[in-house]
């Protein structure tokens, strides 16, 4: 991803506040605001115009992530109907600064942010799929543009949505791959910077012990992970079935291991070398 020079202004000082957010060279703009100051948002001019939005919060039942993202020819009147929806805390904006960005446009960008959003599957989404639009050659890659521009914006405005839990670049280095062993089993993971990922095919055991009586959570995650089918019976052990970002490394050594771990010396490099020994020699 290229740099960018970003422009954050707080109106009120506050960066949970209501903010606005721009970079250079861009004719793009973000604006993103707490649902408490949902009507001085409504109230900005910038709403008048087409755009895409992200509502944001966690599911009342289960408390994980989950968004609604979508489109409108006029934020400000779509917005308004989404008052009735009970799980969203926060809203972010995109629109442009000038009046290029069309109803084509910005179905075309709902369809390819909510793609990207399902594929990563850091949230639970509202919705699953949408129509998105036949644009030129040339508007599909000014579109594709203003997407890089949203996905460089996200995380500034408090949104990983469109992070993928492991970068691409990354996923092809095996150097910083990190092991954890137990009984037969293997899971191979790395720090990220929200935590720690445990990859895809990785092995954890199938029982938990009884340790876990005294780490309630450690069963609770792992119930979790088996009803979303992320860990899946394999033989006698469990399978992840996708890339799963934890808290930290003790947080998924202890799903791996069923039980209480200490990620820093559970989790070691190829040649044997704890992570709490490559921490120190860091």
């Amino acid at each position: 991803m290229r740099s960018a020079t970003i422009k954050l202004f707080l109106p009120h000082g506050d960066a949970k506040s209501l903010r606005t957010a721009e970079i250079s060279n861009w004719t793009g703009k973000a604006i993103a605001a707490p649902r408490t100051e949902f009507d001085e948002l409504l109230a900005r001019e910038e709403l008048d115009k087409a755009g895409v939005y992200i509502l944001l919060g966690n599911d009342p039942i289960t408390n994980a992530p989950r968004a609604y993202i979508g489109e409108a020819e006029i934020i400000r009147d779509r917005l308004k109907q989404h008052k009735g929806k009970e799980f969203w805390v926060s809203v972010i904006v995109f629109t442009s600064k000038d009046e290029n960005l069309t109803k084509a446009h910005v179905r075309h960008l709902e369809y390819r942010i909510l793609g990207e959003a399902v594929a990563i599957g850091r949230f639970v989404l509202e919705q699953n799929q949408a129509t998105g639009s036949k644009l030129p050659e040339s508007d599909r890659e000014d579109m594709e543009v203003f997407l890089t521009h949203v996905r460089q914006l996200l995380p500034v405005l408090g949104s990983d949505i469109l992070t993928p839990i492991v970068q691409p670049a990354e996923a092809i280095q095996t150097a910083n791959i990190l092991y954890c062993r137990i009984r037969g089993l293997e899971a191979r993971g790395k720090r990220t910077s929200g935590g720690f990922v445990v990859l895809k095919g990785s092995m954890a055991v199938l029982e938990e012990r009884q340790s876990t009586e005294n780490y309630p959570y450690v069963v609770a995650d792992r119930k979790k992970l088996i009803s979303d089918k992320v860990l899946i019976q394999h033989d006698s052990a469990l399978s992840f079935t996708k890339d799963v970002e934890f808290s930290s490394p003790s947080a998924a050594a202890v799903v791996i291991h069923g039980g209480s771990a200490n990620g820093l010396t559970a989790w070691k490099s190829a040649d044997g070398v704890t992570l709490k020994q490559l921490d120190e020699q860091s």
